[in-house]
């Protein structure tokens, strides 16, 4: 067998907590993180709610004055890695040979949104002599990634996934390939997003994307329910610590789990649209299957894709049931969209997170707001409380627009 590649770290901030331990908590207990927008005045707009990290503070992790100069995206996806990096043990001094083996992968949809709209605001308001010398530096989602391997002193791989709302879930497999082919023994992969913003807002809106049950926010995502009408946007960041197993085992990493497949594909339909019927969503998840050499029916958990959308939850229904067939009945499937909301390009990470500790707790979140089957979503979603359950392995999926797909198979650490 060749190099394998095992998760040593973890580390998260998201609505539903800004640590691991108090976010698989709220999951467990199937809290919702989505409220009335805070970030601005949403009151004109079709979708007023969201899903946003509450009480967020950089400066728990970054200087007042380096902490200024970044996007709020960047400031998650640093506050993630920290804590991954804490989780490991793992810590490189400047001149550390090592730490040139030790990279970067981050993944993200849209980058720093908040940074852009705020800087075309001051040009057109004020001048172009008036915006900000880090305004290209505040918007490129890569930067996440370099900010990571300058304060962390991570020399080697670093480079990001832009693939909409796959693009964590494939930082996180190209890490592992890097870490296979022997480029690196060390990577923090993850991804996030910080879309909490007018412009964001009203692009998904127009598209139709959101939900409208403003009123009502706590039950507005309902991943699978027959009476969904959109996804939430939610923000926020997750990463892992990958590293050769046996370089791990030599010194004395506690390992999570280990990461087993990584499979994708594109749909070659529509920009947004999913393929009827699930037919690239099914090639990934067989793809992943195949690159773990693992048959189907040893998956004990899905972490859904699950977006509250009614084109994506019926196709990754039928996905799976062509994946799995009969045994599809019998898998746990869950969305803990239903709770943190959509974090776009970061969900994939988050819910590779959610898969590691239904893994190493022997317990599955629930799908929150479930409450109407939809005769076209007719699997096991674990409908509103989490339930104990053996898991040895477990897939996660993200499908993003332009018809980009990517599952991840997590399995205990042996």
């Amino acid at each position: 067998m060749g190099r394998r590649v095992v998760v040593t770290g973890l580390g998260t901030v998201n609505p539903l907590g800004r640590d691991v331990e108090s976010f698989w908590a709220a999951a467990l207990a199937g809290r919702s993180g989505v409220g009335q927008i805070r970030a601005f005045d949403a009151s004109g707009m079709r979708a007023t709610i969201a899903a946003e990290v509450p009480d967020f503070d950089p400066e728990e992790y970054i200087e007042r004055k380096e902490a200024r100069r970044l996007d709020r995206y960047d400031q998650f996806f640093w506050a993630a890695s920290h804590q991954a990096l804490a989780d490991s043990g793992i810590r490189y001094e400047e001149d550390d040979p090592a730490a040139h083996r030790a990279g970067v992968m981050v993944g993200s949809g849209i980058g720093g949104m908040i940074s852009f709209q705020e800087g075309v605001d001051t040009m057109r308001q004020r001048g172009s002599d008036r915006v900000s010398p880090l305004a290209i530096t505040q918007i490129i989602s890569n930067m996440a990634a370099g900010l990571v391997s300058i304060r962390y002193h991570l020399y080697g791989p670093n480079s990001c996934a832009v693939t909409a709302c796959a693009a964590s879930a494939n930082a996180i497999g190209d890490a592992a390939e890097i870490i296979k082919r022997g480029a690196a023994d060390v990577m923090v992969a993850g991804g996030g997003e910080a879309p909490v913003c007018e412009f964001a807002v009203a692009g998904f809106s127009q598209a139709r994307a959101l939900s409208t049950r403003n009123d009502d926010p706590e039950h507005a995502s309902r991943p699978f329910d027959l009476h969904r009408d959109g996804f939430v946007m939610g923000e926020g960041a997750a990463a892992v610590v990958l590293e050769e197993r046996q370089h791990a085992l030599q010194r004395g990493a506690t390992i999570h789990a280990e990461i087993v497949g990584y499979g994708m594909s594109a749909d070659g339909y529509h920009i947004t649209l999913p393929r009827p019927g699930g037919g690239g969503a099914a090639r990934a998840m067989q793809n992943a299957l195949d690159d773990a050499a693992i048959p189907a029916g040893t998956v004990d958990y899905i972490n859904a894709h699950g977006t509250s959308t009614q084109a994506n939850d019926v196709t990754e229904t039928a996905a799976i049931k062509t994946v799995f067939g009969e045994d599809a009945y019998s898998i746990p499937v869950s969305s803990t969209k239903s709770m943190t909301g959509h974090l776009l390009g970061g969900a994939g990470a988050l819910e590779s997170l959610v898969c590691i500790l239904a893994i190493r707790d022997g317990i599955v979140p629930p799908t929150i707001n479930y409450e109407t089957p939809d005769p076209e979503c007719d699997l096991d979603y674990v409908p509103n409380q989490a339930r104990k359950a053996d898991v040895k392995t477990a897939m996660t999926n993200s499908f993003g627009f332009g018809g980009h797909n990517v599952s991840l198979i997590f399995a205990a650490a042996d």
